[in-house]
């Protein structure tokens, strides 16, 4: 009997037309288990979030609720600003969650993997994103780390992941987050 599909939702905490963050989840969508889908949700269009206007959200807001609620696992792709998170991304997380009780994200497992120019990939900013976890209530994937360092050099022009290290470790994180959200559906 083989194991049900499962659907996991990618995100990029960046807006950035080039970003080597959306050219990873894209690189992670030919790296997948069998049986398993990625869908990449844009966060263009998010509003910011305002505590005032949270029981009545954007379309956006309500859209991206519900992809993942509808999703089997996230996985978080996100480049480091200012040695933290993207604004962006805690951004759209503040929106999901909100308003009290109405977390989107409770109960989801999560995998985290980042790219960036700079030496030391995304480390910062995944530790940080890995905190939010514990008060959103979500189960994330702790190995392997996926930093994908020298980013400019691990994407050829055309934003294809060229490096093969970096491939494997995705390759690996995917596996990972299958197995780990299977386990959790049992």
């Amino acid at each position: 009997m083989s194991a049900s599909p499962l659907n996991i939702l990618g995100i990029a905490g960046s807006l950035r037309r080039s970003s080597y963050n959306h050219a990873a989840l894209v690189a992670a969508q030919d790296l997948l288990p069998s049986g398993v889908s990625l869908e990449i949700f844009d966060l263009k269009g998010i509003p910011l979030f305002n505590q005032d206007t949270e029981h009545q959200p954007a379309a956006q807001v309500t859209e991206f609720k519900k992809k993942i609620r509808e999703a089997d696992a996230i996985l978080i792709s996100t480049p480091e600003y200012n040695y933290s998170i993207p604004g962006v991304l805690k951004n759209a997380i503040d929106c999901a969650s909100r308003p009290f009780g109405d977390s989107a994200w409770a109960g989801k497992p999560v995998a985290v993997m980042g790219a960036s120019v700079g030496l030391f990939g995304t480390a910062r900013a995944q530790y940080l994103l890995r905190q939010s976890f514990v008060s959103l209530d979500m189960y994330p994937v702790n190995i392997p780390e996926v930093m994908i360092g020298l980013a400019d050099k691990a994407f050829d022009a055309d934003g294809k992941l060229i490096d093969e290290k970096a491939k494997k470790l995705i390759r690996q994180l995917m596996l990972s987050l299958t197995t780990w959200t299977r386990q959790l559906k049992k």
